[in-house]
């Protein structure tokens, strides 16, 4: 068993073809703007072919588009990663973070070890989930205080305002939230 990601390349192809269709274009016209063939135009859409970058390039222009946003919507690829826990020193009390998951995926995980800038105010555009693994912590959202203890969560949803501070030693939470890059938001006004 090993420590490291295994990961398959990134599946584009169904990026593509969602956006070639919200654009209501057939392949033979991104064909003729990309200056790639229809038929490697649908292996790629098909994830069959893999196109080059220079390849995706052109086909981010042909659908208007770049290739950082076709591989930010791409497919996930399939992964596994394990993020081992790091040893702490003995009397090592300062506050420490950590990324519980890495790379560019839909969910963002944390720690939190420890006590942190508690007037610093947070605003994400996606929802998010905090749960106390150990210790205890006062979270203010929307002008209401929560107390949580070990084991409890607390969950917001994307645009609420909000700060945490611990209220005992050795306090420690893992926030889990929907990645910035992730079209999660609705129109809450409605």
């Amino acid at each position: 068993m090993g420590d490291h990601k295994e990961q398959q390349p990134v599946r584009v192809g169904a990026a593509v073809r969602r956006r070639r269709r919200a654009l209501e274009l057939t392949l033979a016209v991104v064909a003729e703007r990309s200056g790639l063939s229809v038929p490697f135009l649908s292996q790629v859409e098909n994830d069959k072919a893999r196109p080059s970058r220079t390849s995706l390039e052109r086909l981010a222009d042909a659908l208007r588009t770049t290739a950082v946003e076709l591989l930010a919507a791409a497919d996930p690829a399939a992964s596994v990663d394990v993020v081992r826990a790091e040893p702490v020193p003995a009397g090592d009390f300062d506050p420490r973070t950590r990324t519980l998951v890495r790379g560019h995926h839909q969910l963002h995980a944390s720690e939190f070890t420890g006590d942190h800038d508690a007037g610093r105010e947070f605003q994400h555009r996606n929802d998010e989930l905090m749960y106390v693994a150990d210790g205890a912590v006062e979270i203010e959202a929307e002008g209401r205080a929560y107390r949580l203890g070990r084991g409890d969560t607390l969950y917001l949803t994307g645009g609420v305002r909000h700060r945490w501070r611990a209220t005992v030693p050795d306090t420690r939470i893992v926030v889990v939230a929907v990645a910035e890059h992730i079209e999660a938001v609705q129109d809450r006004t409605r």
